[in-house]
């Protein structure tokens, strides 16, 4: 979902232009926060839009709701928005395949007051966006695919909900309620939902994360029992919160008796985020982080991160910093962004720094690849995203070009050298850039040291090697262990031992 912010712009103004050919944007929203900085409803963007949005239940329905999504785009001339939840996009089950159906490819016409949006052009379109959603809210109105009534034996209780939040209502009640299920969840059907209303006592709606279809239910005369009064918009749903907050018995999930200990994602063994940290938070450095899988410096014993926003926002923020805070910041501020973040939205901030000519200091933490999402290839690896040859950036002559002069390459492995280039570029009067250069040792071709070994005669438990966070470094019976299963011969905790107890 974060994706489709830094897509807003295109979004907004493609919801004018219309479509030559079918275009969806699948977009996966992240209640509970599994892996996002923000829990963020994206029905609002189809709303804000005016766009069509559909929204799937299961596997099955995401395989299928993909191919209709394309035939609606191409019939209304718009883009269509296909929102995954977590859930939906973890789940797996059964879906019936079947052939590609290749379609022939519509020849592009010129069409200057359809696709050139100046003022002009575009308050002619949009008149044209206004009855598209009329339209499209008639389709809602009276397809049969996408939005469906399941009707009971009872009409005590009827519940108009979609996606996993559909599921969850099945596996509670089975067929003992009556179902409006949407597909559709914009534009939101009118007579549909009054219909179904009117035929139950009492009107629920259960919907992840904030009560779209409540207030549009609410907007259109319909009398709502019960929405986010019940269920909050907070968090991600199960089956167990939506029978709790109905008032009903559902089976637990399965638990065990053992209390296992909490386990914090970590830097891997050898990461070579990792010494660059260290020699950070030693000098008392403020760190304004990014995107990453750097962005576990945040986690003790480190603690090294100030601040984490979204894609890019370091280097403008060490900026913006460094504007607010003057001479006193600029002596003690950096920012930290990965190679392939930098290279998405980084570098359009160091340009405002060469061109504002802030004394900020910006650290590339170059690891040769994407780390956190599995390894994809960037503009400065030399391969595609498919693993075929590519130009390859070169990161110093790119900082070279947009105005910083002083740019630095530096070993993390080696925590003096970063040190010394943290002290001296923080003390220059003029931009600069350090780029922390060491390959993730999780790459195939990068090859593993010999472990390394405590000797426990010259080791006093000063504890002085914890302080790096190592995951194959513990500590048992007043003496640093390290686990040769997992250590990788980085060498970083050998400098930090005083007695040279660590071979």
């Amino acid at each position: 979902h974060v994706g489709l912010n830094v897509a807003a712009d295109p979004l907004f103004t493609l919801s004018y232009t219309g479509v030559n050919g079918g275009m969806v944007i699948c977009v996966a929203d992240d209640p509970g926060m599994h892996s996002s900085q923000n829990e963020q409803d994206s029905r609002h963007y189809a709303i804000a839009a005016k766009v069509p949005m559909l929204e799937p239940s299961d596997s099955s329905e995401a395989l299928e709701f993909a191919k209709r999504a394309f035939e609606l785009s191409e019939k209304f001339d718009t883009v269509v928005l296909l929102r995954s939840l977590m859930r939906v996009a973890h789940t797996q089950s059964i879906v019936e395949t079947s052939d590609r159906q290749a379609k022939e490819a519509v020849k592009y016409e010129k069409q200057p007051s359809k696709y050139i949006m100046m003022p002009g052009y575009a308050k002619k379109r949009h008149p044209i966006v206004e009855e598209r959603t009329k339209a499209l809210t008639e389709f809602a109105d009276t397809c049969e695919y996408f939005n469906r009534e399941e009707y009971a034996d009872s009409d005590e209780i009827g519940i108009i909900t979609s996606g996993t939040a559909y599921q969850y209502v099945k596996e509670i009640y089975g067929d003992s309620v009556n179902v409006l299920k949407l597909g559709i969840v914009n534009p939101l059907p009118v007579e549909r939902i009054k219909k179904f209303a009117a035929k139950v006592k009492k009107l629920y709606v259960i919907e992840e994360l904030d009560g779209i279809i409540e207030t549009h239910c609410r907007d259109i005369g319909v009398e709502v029992a019960h929405g986010k009064d019940l269920f909050g918009p907070i968090g991600e749903f199960s089956q167990e919160t939506v029978a709790k907050a109905m008032g009903i018995s559902a089976n637990a999930h399965p638990s065990i008796d053992t209390q296992i200990p909490i386990r914090p994602p970590v830097m891997c063994a050898g990461c070579p985020h990792r010494g660059i940290y260290y020699a950070l938070v030693k000098n008392k450095v403020t760190v304004l982080g990014d995107i990453g899988c750097y962005t576990l410096g945040a986690q003790q014993p480190l603690n090294a991160l100030d601040s984490t926003l979204c894609m890019g926002a370091s280097v403008s923020g060490v900026h913006g910093f460094n504007k607010a805070g003057g001479e006193e910041t600029e002596q003690k501020t950096v920012a930290v962004i990965g190679d392939s973040t930098f290279m998405h939205s980084g570098v359009t901030g160091l340009i405002n720094i060469a061109y504002n000519a802030t004394n900020s200091t910006v650290i590339i933490l170059d690891n040769s690849i994407t780390g956190m999402t599995g390894h994809q290839q960037n503009p400065t690896t030399g391969y595609t995203i498919k693993g075929d040859p590519a130009s390859k950036i070169d990161l110093e002559t790119l900082c070279h070009a947009v105005g910083i002069n002083r740019v630095r390459v530096v070993d993390p492995y080696n925590i003096k050298e970063c040190e010394t280039a943290i002290k001296e570029e923080l003390a220059a009067k003029e931009p600069s850039v350090i780029i922390s250069r060491r390959p993730c040792m999780l790459l195939k071709y990068v090859k593993a040291k010999p472990s390394l070994t405590v000797d426990n005669d010259k080791c006093k438990g000063c504890r002085s090697c914890m302080k790096i966070g190592c995951p194959a470094i513990s500590f048992r019976e007043k003496k640093a262990k390290i686990d040769a299963t997992l250590c990788v011969g980085c060498g970083v905790c050998t400098q930090l031992c005083a007695f040279d107890a660590i071979k």
